[in-house]
């Protein structure tokens, strides 16, 4: 296998692992309450400091990135997410495990701002490049809902955390000894960008960032409380926690594929006229959902997943076509602070206001808010000039010392 080949596929797994480890909790939570005398909805707080930490360390994580380099950061994301695993597997009350996941959420932070603009680097299909690496995230939380509920019916909810653990660490180890020193940091690399209005860019900016927050929200309600949805409407037709599992894992493995045709799309048209009808397609699949149970709830569920996995790459595209390479770590990092920063507080809410108010209210919440991304989305501009992909620089055997360029998006 090419380097270059090892490192697409290790960028791509650390992605799959970042959403894996995540989400574990999510999957776990009914049976470490059970273990430890409460219900799920009390512990679902504790696990906010990891979500606001993923937000948070976006921040130093894509300065260092752009201004140390790439790939060490990228070791340093799989070795400390794998030995936090460990340390999750490890505790024995509410408050120990909440500093332990905690310290997860700080490792996990690193992919977004770090791995992506270092797998987009180069490329010439950028938009198809992202809908790949977007699908591997979410077979990453596929994998959560099936793997975390194996373990858990089998060996109990440490061992959940414990293997991904155990697979980041060799997956650090891999990436280590098989992807090349970059010949230089990104901030240090020639400038490549086309300068936009003020302007257009303020109101681009400002779209990002909207819509980055209401899709996080979205995001974070549904992969965290699909599992608990699913339990409490099929309740009668499926109680094995296994097959809940695997049902959710069929969810996002048949969501995740979208991505794939987004990308393809998002190489060829102008990003508003690909989004906004993703997007504009959320609400009404959440209000039917809403009232929905047993195999209905179940459609409704795998429906919106769709939409809301396909909506994932366009941020990460925006920025890919718009920010030079050499502060793109930076600013995806400070998109990500502020979007997860914010959407972690749905990490923090959804126990207590699926405890107050019930799933088919949540719901409804979520189509408020898929309402409000649309509207974001549609102050987009329709077409704007785009800037070509950086050089390729981490250097391989064969290309050290030379610069690949990318041809610029239609």
């Amino acid at each position: 296998m090419s380097t270059a080949r090892s490192t697409t596929l290790l960028l791509n797994a650390g992605h799959a692992l970042d959403h894996l480890f995540l989400l574990i909790f999510a999957t776990a939570v009914g049976a470490i309450a059970a273990d430890w005398g409460m219900i799920w909805q009390d512990l679902m707080p504790y696990t906010v400091g990891a979500f606001v930490m993923f937000g948070i360390g976006s921040l130093p994580a894509g300065r260092l990135g752009d201004l140390w380099g790439r790939r060490a950061m990228m070791i340093v994301f799989f070795v400390g997410i794998g030995l936090a695993g460990m340390l999750i597997a490890t505790t024995s009350g509410v408050w120990s495990q909440a500093i332990a996941l905690t310290l997860m959420g700080v490792f996990s932070s690193i992919y977004h701002p770090v791995g992506i603009p270092m797998l987009v680097q180069g490329s010439r299909k950028p938009g198809f490049t992202i809908g790949v690496n977007g699908l591997f995230g979410n077979l990453g939380i596929a994998i959560a809902a099936v793997l975390t509920g194996l373990l858990v019916k089998h060996f109990g909810w440490r061992a959940a955390f414990a293997v991904p653990g155990g697979i980041a660490l060799v997956c650090g180890a891999l990436f280590a000894l098989l992807v090349p020193r970059e010949s230089e940091p990104p901030a240090r690399r020639p400038k490549k960008s086309v300068d936009l209005p003020a302007a257009l860019m303020a109101r681009v900016l400002a779209v990002m960032t909207l819509a980055a927050i209401s899709s996080s929200l979205i995001f974070n309600f549904t992969t965290n409380g699909n599992g608990q949805l699913l339990a409490e409407r099929l309740r009668g037709l499926v109680d094995d926690p296994a097959r809940l599992g695997v049902l959710l894992a069929i969810v996002y493995t048949i969501a995740s594929l979208a991505q794939l045709v987004v990308g393809k799309l998002i190489d060829r048209y102008p990003l508003k006229w690909v989004y906004l009808p993703i997007v504009a397609a959320q609400a009404p699949l959440f209000l039917l959902a809403a009232p929905a149970g047993g195999w209905a709830l179940y459609a409704a569920v795998l429906a919106f997943m769709v939409f809301v996995f396909g909506a994932i790459p366009f941020v990460d595209a925006m920025i890919v076509q718009y920010v030079d390479d050499r502060i793109r770590s930076r600013v995806a990092g400070v998109r990500l602070t502020v979007s997860f920063g914010v959407s972690s507080l749905a990490v923090y809410a959804l126990g207590p206001t699926v405890k107050a108010a019930g799933f088919d209210t949540l719901l409804i919440v979520m189509a408020g808010i898929a309402a409000f991304t649309t509207l974001c989305v549609a102050l987009l501009p329709g077409r704007l000039p785009t800037i070509a992909a950086a050089p390729l620089t981490v250097a391989t055997p064969q290309t050290a010392g030379a610069a690949t360029a990318a041809a610029p998006q239609r």
